[in-house]
């Protein structure tokens, strides 16, 4: 899929078709590059993690095109507060699996009904510093729905166009100083909006799948 191509909800149908929800949502994939990062890191990213859930809505816009809705979570919260995420959370005991996990917490943080997303496909679980491993699961949800933000939870919601993502030029490599050692990630800029971390990674993943 080339960045001039525009991709439609069926070609994104077709990319993710082959894709199925882990047996194991805690069987993660390391981040690329991960190999080079501290010990204690990587021990970190492995050791009892928790099963989580998140939701990557695609808004389809029609003749506009798709776009990725992103939250900004509240500053208050005690994990990845402040930050740029998919709407989401750790699985609960009385969720079926790690997509009913996904379609809660979208409901309870945006207010996106399970009725009105279109679940199409799911990535591989991702660790997270915090102690999660995250399973991305994408629907395709009408342009034409009504958010209503859980304030404790999210700050404010915002749209990133699909095309813009996969166009190789918006995507940043910038320098992080990660415990006294200078690495190397990937972040997205738009408008005024700085994407970076496990939502920056997972946004890659959804990317190499569309570009095979």
């Amino acid at each position: 899929m080339s960045a001039s191509e525009m991709i439609t909800a069926a070609h994104l149908r077709d990319r993710l078709a082959g894709t199925r929800k882990p047996r194991d949502p805690t069987d993660v994939v390391m981040p690329p590059g991960s190999e080079h990062w501290p010990q204690g890191m990587r021990e970190q990213l492995t050791a009892s993690l928790q099963p989580a859930g998140v939701l990557i809505p695609v808004i389809e816009h029609g003749a506009s095109g798709l776009s990725l809705l992103l939250t900004q979570r509240s500053a208050e919260l005690k994990h990845h507060a402040g930050q740029v995420s998919f709407p989401g959370g750790r699985m609960e005991i009385h969720d079926a699996d790690i997509v009913a996990t996904a379609l809660r917490e979208a409901h309870e943080e945006v207010g996106i009904a399970q009725g009105d997303v279109t679940v199409i496909g799911c990535l591989s679980p991702m660790p997270t510093i915090t102690g999660y491993a995250v399973t991305p699961i994408v629907g395709l949800i009408d342009g034409g729905i009504e958010l209503q933000l859980d304030a404790t939870e999210v700050e404010y919601a915002f749209e990133v166009p699909l095309m813009f993502l996969l166009d190789p030029r918006n995507k940043k490599m910038v320098e992080r100083d990660i415990d006294g050692r200078m690495m190397t990630l990937a972040e997205f800029h738009y408008g005024g909006e700085r994407i970076w971390g496990a939502t920056a990674f997972i946004i890659q993943q959804l990317i190499k799948i569309l570009n095979k």
